[in-house]
């Protein structure tokens, strides 16, 4: 069983910001695997489901960004979920939009909920999926909480499709032959 976790903050004010692109892709994976995010628990929604011969478990953190660690924790806990099967997706301001990045392990790199997560899990070893969205010329909460411009989404659209693959790689052939095969990937 693998628990897929989406980044962003509810309510429709952040509905398609950068900082919600953790719950873009999930409501991705949830209609490509018709996967119903139905259930409230976790201090989040999350539903359960298959894609391919894996188990999973999607779940949307509804504590906002910043303390998205209390509803992992409480996922995680519930499961008894080894850190090797749970994947974090969220944005991240240091990768350009058009690429995304595979990593098992490292700091929160300044973003505010895979800290919380790392405080709550009292590690940083987990695999996550980190989305570009591009670094800021403005506010850093302005931009993050802003939507992406017209030309952007689409590319968005197209990376979250891939990073899709991407997490179905690491699910079936484990997380270093996905880092191998789409750590290049740019549009």
């Amino acid at each position: 069983m693998f628990l897929i976790v989406g980044l962003g903050n509810i309510g429709v004010k952040y509905h398609r910001t950068r900082h919600n692109i953790g719950f873009d892709f999930i409501d991705l994976v949830s209609k490509k695997y018709n996967i119903t995010l139905n259930r409230e628990k976790f201090k989040g929604n999350y539903g359960e489901g298959f894609i391919g011969q894996n188990k999973v478990i999607l779940l949307k953190p509804g504590t906002y960004m910043n303390l998205s660690g209390e509803s992992v924790r409480e996922a995680v806990n519930f499961y008894k979920i080894e850190n090797d099967r749970m994947i974090i997706i969220y944005d991240d301001i240091d990768i350009d939009i058009g690429r995304f990045r595979i990593r098992h392990r490292g700091s929160a790199g300044g973003h505010n909920g895979i800290k919380n997560i790392i405080l709550n899990l009292g590690t940083d070893v987990f695999p996550r999926i980190k989305i570009g969205i591009g670094h800021p010329n403005v506010d850093l909460v302005s931009y993050v909480l802003g939507k992406f411009s017209e030309d952007d989404r689409i590319n968005i659209e197209k990376v979250l499709k891939t990073s899709v693959e991407a997490l179905e790689c690491i699910m079936d052939f484990g997380i270093e032959v996905a880092m191998n095969k789409f750590n290049g990937f740019k549009l």
